[in-house]
């Protein structure tokens, strides 16, 4: 893949993790949503931030939804490694938000707790492709 391709590569995954994001903001401020939708959002929009980065730094990763173990992948020094070091109450939305199972429902406020957190993990995200060279005249 062209450095071009790829610069547009990280574009695309960062804007599907800012759509998932609004998303999970809209609904949240509507009545009678399913907080589980808005949890599920919630964890994709981190998931595909953090893969932007991954994309950013042509590394190979795995299809999948746990956030510590993607996070994992990305070298010391980045801000959102050691900002958000603990992410597995976010990742288990990926599964317990789509599928009944053993768990209890997700009420308003892990709706509240989920949206916070992929707010602030995509703010690290940014935060670190800027300091990292990835936005510049020719990324905008």
């Amino acid at each position: 893949m062209s450095e071009p391709e790829a610069l547009s590569e990280v574009r695309r995954w960062l804007r599907y993790a800012q759509e998932d994001l609004r998303t999970a903001e809209a609904l949240l401020a509507q009545k009678g949503i399913p907080p589980r939708h808005i949890c599920w959002l919630a964890q994709q929009a981190a998931e595909k931030a953090l893969k932007a980065i991954l994309v950013f730094l042509q590394v190979d990763f795995p299809k999948i939804h746990d956030l510590d173990a993607l996070r994992n992948l990305l070298p010391d020094g980045w801000k959102v490694k050691s900002e958000h070091s603990d992410l597995a109450d976010l990742s288990e939305w990926a599964v317990e938000a789509r599928y009944p199972g053993d768990w209890p429902e997700a009420d308003e406020a892990e709706a509240i707790s989920a949206v916070e957190r992929a707010r602030a993990i995509l703010k690290s995200v940014s935060d670190d492709l800027c300091s990292h060279g990835f936005w510049n005249e020719e990324t905008k």
